[in-house]
C-alpha cells in the first residue's frame, strides 16, 4: 500500500505557531524531508520529536526527489518541511509535489504559517485580489523585465526580499512603478522585532538609505490604478457611423461596427444614425 506526502508548514519566527496537527503529523511520519536538516532538527528538539531526516533542497531535488517518491510508493509516509512557512510556496517542494502527483501519490497540505498571507493581512493594502511574485532576480536586467511585466497589474503584488538586496529592489520598483506607489514593508514577521512600514517606494528608499535594513522582508506593493474608461455619447456614435458610411459601408454594417467600437447598445447607435438624415 502506497504511503502519502504531507506538506507541513513550520513557524516563520514564533515557535508557538506550530499547530497540534502539524506536530502530530511530524510525530507519525516515517521520515521527514527538510530543506535544511539543521534548522529542522532544532524544531524537532523543541517539540521533543525524534525522527529520521533526509535533506531535500534546490540543488539536490532531482536526485533526492526520486528517492523520496520510491520510499512513499513502498508504503512510507513523508512529511515535507521548509526552513520556515509552507512548503512548495517559492520553495523546491513544488517539484516534489509534481513528482508525487505524476506517480499517483496522495499529497495532503496542512494549513499553517505563511509569510505571504501574514504580511498581506497586516499591510493595509487591498486584499481582495493579489498576486505573489516571490523573489526577484539579482540580475538588474532580469529584475527590471520582471517588474515591467507587472506595470499594468491592478492586483496587490507581494514579493519576498533579503535585507542586502532590498535597496536595489526598491530602486528598480520606483523606476518602473513610480516613487509615489504605496508599499508596505513587513519584516521579521511573528518575531520579537516584527515591524510594518507603510509608505511609498520613494519614502522606503529614503528610509533604508539612512537606516540599513535588517531581517527578512515581505514587500506588499499596491497595484496600478485602473485606467478610466472613455465614455462615448450618441453624438460620437453618429459621427462614427457617418465616417464609416462615407467609406462606402452600409448603414447596417456601420451601426454594428460602431456599437462594437464604442461599446454602446446597437439600438442607441441606430437611433443616432437616423439623426444623420
Amino acid at each position: 500500500m502506497a504511503g502519502m506526502l504531507y506538506l507541513v508548514p513550520t513557524p516563520i519566527g514564533n515557535l508557538g505557531d506550530i499547530s497540534l496537527r502539524c506536530r502530530q503529523t511530524l510525530e507519525q511520519a516515517d521520515f521527514i524531508a527538510a530543506e535544511d536538516t539543521r534548522v529542522t532538527l532544532k524544531l524537532l528538539n523543541h517539540l521533543n520529536i525524534k525522527k529520521s531526516l533526509i535533506s531535500y533542497f534546490e540543488h539536490n531535488k532531482a536526485q533526492k526527489g526520486e528517492a523520496i517518491v520510491q520510499r512513499i510508493l513502498a508504503g512510507e509516509t513523508c512529511a515535507l518541511v521548509s526552513d520556515a512557512g509552507s512548503p512548495a510556496i517559492s520553495d523546491p517542494g513544488e517539484e516534489l509535489v509534481r513528482q508525487c502527483a505524476e506517480a499517483g501519490i496522495t499529497v495532503c497540505a496542512i494549513p499553517g504559517p505563511c509569510a505571504v498571507i501574514t504580511a498581506l493581512s497586516i499591510s493595509g493594502q487591498a486584499t481582495g485580489r493579489f498576486c505573489f511574485e516571490g523573489f526577484l532576480s539579482t540580475a538588474k536586467k532580469s529584475r527590471r523585465e520582471h517588474l515591467e511585466s507587472l506595470i499594468d497589474e491592478q492586483r496587490t503584488m507581494i514579493f519576498y526580499e533579503a535585507p542586502h538586496k532590498l535597496l536595489a529592489t526598491l530602486e528598480s520598483m520606483a523606476q518602473v512603478f513610480g516613487p509615489e506607489r504605496p508599499i508596505s514593508l513587513c519584516r521579521e514577521l511573528t518575531k520579537l522585532h516584527e515591524e510594518v512600514v507603510r509608505t511609498t517606494l520613494g519614502g522606503a528608499i529614503e528610509l533604508y538609505t539612512q537606516q540599513p535594513p535588517k531581517g527578512e522582508f515581505v514587500l506588499v506593493v499596491a497595484g496600478a490604478q485602473p485606467i478610466p474608461k472613455e465614455v462615448h455619447t450618441t453624438v460620437d456614435a453618429a459621427q462614427r457611423v457617418k465616417e464609416l458610411m462615407d467609406t462606402g459601408m452600409s448603414r447596417k454594417d456601420a451601426v454594428k461596427q460602431t456599437a462594437q467600437e464604442l461599446d454602446l447598445p446597437k439600438n442607441a447607435v441606430y437611433e443616432a444614425a437616423l439623426s444623420l438624415e
